[in-house]
This record gives C-alpha cells, structure tokens and sequence, in this order.
C-alpha cells in the first residue's frame, strides 16, 4: 500500500532536543571551538563600552558571527542573519537556542566601528601564538609577497581634484571634509613608499567613495585597489604577519616593518628571508646586512643591468672598481673619476667627461647620453656584493624556487574566503578582513597538524635513542675487532680515535 505524505503542523513544544546532538561529532566549528578561546575579547574591547545603558550582545558572539561571516563566505551581513536561524551548526557555534532572539545586522557594523582594527589584529596575533606553541612555526626563514585586492568601489566614483566641476557636485565639499578628518587622524608613513608612475595619478584623483583605494592598472584596464602583504613563515606556511596599504605602494619597503612584526608575534628571528625580484633593492639588501639575515632575493638591479644588455648597452659588471686610485676602469681602459656625493642615497656618481666618451670608440656600446656614462657606487657598496653574492647561491635559487608556489599556494586559499574583493570601505576595514582571513587560514593549519608535531617530536626522540644504542653496538665491536687483530703500537692510537 502506497503512503502519502500528511500536511505539515508545527508542534507548539518540543521536549528531549538538544542542540548539540543535531551536529556532528566531526564538524569543522566543533574544532574551532575546541581549539580557539574567544573569550579574551572581553578584556580587550572592555574600554569601548560604558556602564549604563542597554546590555550589548557579547563580544564574544560578535567575533564569532564575524568568523563566519569570512569563514562561509558569506556575501553580506544582512545574508548573514538571515541565514542564521536555519543553520544549526551556526547556532550551536555560537551557544544559541532554537528560540533565541536573532541581532540585527547592524551590531556587526557598529563593533567594528567600535572595536576598530586592534581588536582584530589582537586575535590574528593569538592564532600565530597559539600556532607557535603547537610548534607549527619555525621562525628561521620566512617568505614574503603581495597582493592586490579590488576595492568595494566604482571607477565611476573617481574625481579630478584639480579640475572645477567638483565643485558642481553637492556632495564633494562633504567629501573633503571627510577626507581631511582622515589625514588628519592618519599618520601615512605610506608617503615615501608611492610609485612614481602611480603616485602623481593618486595624488589628483580621488575615489569619492572609498578615498583611501588607489588607482592601479593590472592585467588591463585601471581599477581602485588595495594590497595586502604577507610573510609566511616555511615550516607549515603560517601567516606570521601581514600589512594593508594602497595598492600603488611600494610593497619592497614593507619587507622590514613585516620582519619586526614577525619577529614580535612569534619572538623568535628571522635568519633568512626570501622573496621576489621586487624585493632585491639597495636598501632591503643593506638592511638584512645589518640585522645577520640571510637575504635569498633576486637582484633587481641585475635584472635593470640586463635589460641594458638587451639594448646592448655594456652593464656595470662591465665596469672595474680601483680602491687605489678611487677610480672606475672602463671596457675601453678608460678611467672614470669622482664627480658627485649624494647624501640622501649614501651614493657617489663616477663618469668621464665629456670629450672623454665622446671620442670613443666604444660610446654606442655604452652610453647615449651626451655628457657620457656614469656609474654609481654606494658607501657601502662591499657589503652590497657580498649580499648579491649570497643571494645566487643553490640554496637561495632554490627558495627562490619554493617561494613562488608557496605565495601562491597562500593567497589562492584565501580566495575561498572571498579575499580578492574588499567587503568594506577604508583602509583599517580592510585590515579587519585580512586579519580574519589570515587568523582562519592558521586556524585551518593549526586544526589539521596542531597534534602531529607532538607525535613527530615523540618519533624523533625515540629513533635517536635507538641510534645512540645501536652505535654504542657498533663501536664495542670494532674495539673487540682492533684489540684482536692490530699491534700493539697502534691499539692506543686507534682507541683514542675512536
């Protein structure tokens, strides 16, 4: 006999459910929560609430609606709780109720606006710490790159600061005052770090919408755009330290604010950092010099010297410096003399004059300027080469080598998490979303081989001793065989060798 299905009554009262049987033993949340203590966000968010007035919803709750919203990716707040009451897993996550009241979508905004970056940046920070402790970080050699994000924001939202008809739009003196309330609460220590291609657009045009975006053309046409850097750390690729600029910065000069920030959030130093091209600057050279750190990163001024050999132009290398005479020994025998200090740069410029290079014979193959070719030589220019030297060896070309899937292997998990476009507008929101989507990547790590380092370091242990047992074993018995078969004269000797 064939059933069929009775029209739906709701039940006024439902006796013996519980929650937490109706989610899985092996749910992802469950680790998460078994793992992550979220508690300590009472203590660092207490100075943003006051004493009187209406109860809030738990700090605690806020953070965790926060996670999910990255963590399911999650297209909007308001999505987010509406959803809210038909998942399960999120209710139980969070310690509600089937009839618990649901918040509005606007205690997340308002936290933020509260809380401000820090917060969120002190849970980032407790992740990379907690992942230290499970000795999933090593500490010694980091790697470091960017990327560039969209902005939530038009193109169409772009203005000419310097021409008038801003002034024909109601809204633009708003705009300003806005604007200028940012620069005046923002310190940019981003100024000196603008690309000179990208730095002159930004400085005349402005997003009306999101005015702290920059202006970046990438793989096509120019969009508004932020950039995240990241240094991982190579043992289990945890995000040890991340930064939020605009995307026309110059991400070279972020490579030693991230080693400090490395160095702060798992106390341990770098000993060798590896990076791309982008990084193998002067002044990133000069400064893991300094700081005993090995720098594993491509020479970029190798990389200018042979775009000038494309052109057939002879490069520097082609160039012999004489210490003696303080002088530059050129392809044609030539000597090119002091001619200018630069203190800014520590640099000093060598050139021939210009009735030198102008009757050589060799000038088409070495310069095309008028006034004859000039080399530069840096104050400290040994310990240059010395670090150019070091970053060609195998072992840098090969972490060179690991660098680039490593990166990529980062940024493309953060894809799932929606990473590639900015959610909100404004620089420090921007940070509240990568600090989130860093602190769930480590998280994922952490829950997938926070015990097994334990089980490694009990294996290792264990075969070590077997080891030493064994070559205790084999010492004893080439002893017996020395004892029996050499002389006398050479028992002492091959005794004490041994």
């Amino acid at each position: 006999m064939m059933g069929k299905q009775p029209p739906p009554q709701g039940k006024l009262f439902y006796a013996n459910i519980n929650i937490d049987k109706r989610v899985r033993a092996n749910h992802p949340l469950r680790k998460v929560d078994d793992i992550i203590d979220f508690d300590f966000i009472y203590e660092e968010v207490k100075d943003s609430y006051g004493s009187n007035g209406n109860v809030s919803i738990p700090p605690s709750v806020i953070l965790k609606l926060m996670l999910l919203l990255l963590f399911y990716n999650v297209r909007s707040e308001r999505e987010l709780m509406e959803t809210l009451p038909e998942r399960i897993d999120w209710l139980w996550f969070l310690g509600y109720d089937f009839d618990t009241e649901i918040p509005d979508h606007s205690v997340l905004s308002k936290a933020r606006k509260r809380w401000g970056a820090p917060a969120f940046k002190g849970f980032f920070e407790r992740i990379v710490l907690q992942c230290c402790e499970a000795g999933l970080v090593n500490g010694s050699k980091v790697f470091v790159d960017s990327s560039l994000i969209e902005a939530d924001a038009s193109n169409n939202s772009i203005v000419d600061t310097h021409s008038l008809k801003r002034h024909l739009n109601k809204s633009y003196r708003e705009f300003e005052k806005r604007l200028e309330e940012a620069e005046a609460s923002n310190e940019d220590e981003n100024d000196e770090d603008r690309r000179n291609g990208n730095g002159k657009v930004n400085s005349r045009y402005l997003s009306t919408t999101d005015p702290d975006a920059s202006i970046v053309r990438h793989g096509g046409k120019p969009k508004l755009r932020y950039q995240t850097h990241r240094m991982v750390d190579g043992a289990f690729e945890i995000i040890t330290a991340t930064e939020v600029t605009g995307g026309d910065v110059n991400e070279a000069h972020r490579l030693t604010s991230l080693m400090d920030k490395h160095q702060t959030n798992t106390g341990r130093p770098v000993e060798t950092a590896v990076a791309d091209t982008k990084y193998g600057t002067i002044a990133n050279f000069l400064a893991c010099k300094d700081r005993g750190i090995n720098a594993h990163i491509p020479d970029f001024g190798r990389k200018q010297a042979n775009r000038e050999s494309r052109k057939k132009i002879f490069s520097e290398d082609c160039f012999t410096y004489d210490k003696e005479s303080d002088t530059y020994l050129c392809p044609a025998s030539k000597r090119l003399k002091r001619r200018s200090l630069h203190i800014k740069r520590q640099s000093i410029d060598y050139s021939g004059t210009k009735k030198l290079c102008g009757n050589c014979e060799l000038k088409i193959q070495c310069t095309t300027n008028k006034s004859g070719r000039t080399i530069t030589h840096h104050l400290r220019q040994e310990d240059i080469d010395r670090m150019r030297e070091l970053s060609n060896t195998p072992a840098a070309r090969q972490d060179i080598k690991t660098r680039q899937h490593l990166m990529e292997r980062s940024f493309a998990r953060a894809k799932r998490y929606g990473y590639k476009r900015a959610r909100w507008r404004g620089n420090w929101k921007v940070e509240i979303q990568e600090y989130l989507t860093a602190a769930i990547q480590n998280i994922e790590v952490l829950i997938r081989y926070g015990k097994r380092p334990k089980k490694c370091a009990a294996i290792a242990m264990e075969m070590k001793n077997r080891a030493e047992k064994e070559f205790t074993k084999l010492r004893g018995s080439i002893r017996m065989l020395i004892e029996q078969y050499f002389p006398i004269a050479l028992h002492e000797f091959a005794r004490e060798s041994i």
